[in-house]
């Protein structure tokens, strides 16, 4: 197994003390470059990751979310399934005033999915 593949495979997501609690910014990333599998022939999807989120305590650590969201490569999800459990796992590590993460799937069989996920909490 080559190092990138064992990091990916130990990934795990890390949160920072936020430096900056006593306001209220946005924190966009995004991520061009994610892969899962169709659950149902087993091909790639492909997609741009987008988060956007108010941080209250923490702030997410990149290298560990870069890891973590390349460990889904091998996993066979649909969209929607992907698009959530990354929003589900980092509102849980993160706790912030306000989160979106948008799944921007390419097109295939001429079909574009976009899968938008919303905190409650609207942001600046």
């Amino acid at each position: 197994m080559k190092y990138g593949e064992e990091a990916i495979k130990e990934a795990e997501l890390e949160r920072w003390d936020n430096p900056s609690p006593e306001r209220d910014y946005r924190i966009e990333i995004t991520f061009p470059e994610f892969t899962c599998l169709c659950p149902r022939s087993g091909y790639p999807d492909f997609a741009t990751i987008k988060i956007s989120y108010i941080p209250d305590k923490y702030v997410v650590e990149l290298k560990s979310l870069k890891l973590y969201l390349n460990s889904y490569r091998d996993k066979y999800l649909m969209h929607e399934e992907a698009t959530n459990k990354i929003y589900q796992d980092l509102h849980q590590l993160l706790m912030p005033r306000f989160l979106e993460v948008v799944g921007d799937f390419n097109p295939r069989g001429n079909v574009k999915t976009v899968v938008r996920v919303t905190s409650e909490k609207k942001g600046p």
